[in-house]
């Protein structure tokens, strides 16, 4: 198992089945605004009735350049987007990891709720959540490489010191959606890469 500390715990009761999209937000960038409205398209036309989850995973990791905010600041940023594009009754969980991929499922569901439809864009997560057996929808994803979360993180950390706001939005606003970057640059989330001092390129 881990020896993260679990945390949030899961809530007495998870919720009902529901549209499950899972990300770890790091930051929230172009490509998982792309995964949302697409999720939230295919719950229109297929399953109206069923809620849209979206859910912060790695919320127990520390500080560190692979994961520079914590799931309150993933949580912020998810919903100054969900505001600015109108997209309303949606909910939002934060599971901790447990560093156990053949049983994320069954522990993540204890946080989202058990099987309902799991839409991704990734093909590790949809055959856990497949062998798990959940209906899994595939959505393709444009410009994928462009979107890694480590890229990202480090286009942001290359700006992280520099005072011109108008650059860092010039240049961040490619990768990241413009409301995202106005929240990092006011709630200063952006300066802290400056001193995390390491890479990486886990998928974000």
């Amino acid at each position: 198992m881990t020896n993260l500390p679990i945390h949030p715990e899961p809530p007495a009761s998870p919720p009902n089945p529901s549209l499950v999209v899972l990300g770890r937000f790091q930051p929230f960038h172009r490509g998982h605004a792309q995964l949302i409205k697409a999720a939230e398209e295919w719950r229109k036309l297929n399953a109206s009735e069923m809620p849209l989850v979206i859910v912060i995973g790695s919320s127990n990791r520390p500080e560190s350049m692979q994961n520079p905010w914590s799931s309150e600041e993933r949580i912020a940023m998810l919903n100054t987007w969900l505001e600015a594009e109108g997209i309303v009754d949606v909910s939002i969980v934060s599971v901790p990891d447990i560093e156990d991929p053949p049983n994320w499922v069954v522990h993540a569901e204890m946080y989202h709720g058990v099987a309902g439809v799991f839409f991704t864009s990734d093909i590790p997560s949809a055959e856990l959540y497949e062998n798990a057996g959940w209906p899994v929808v595939m959505s393709s994803l444009e410009q994928r490489d462009n979107f890694e979360g480590w890229r990202v993180r480090e286009t942001a950390r290359m700006m992280s010191t520099v005072d011109d706001e108008e650059a860092v939005r010039s240049v961040l606003s490619h990768s990241v959606p413009s409301v995202i970057v106005d929240h990092l640059i006011s709630s200063n989330g952006l300066r802290r890469l400056a001193f995390l001092g390491e890479g990486g390129e886990p998928v974000g």
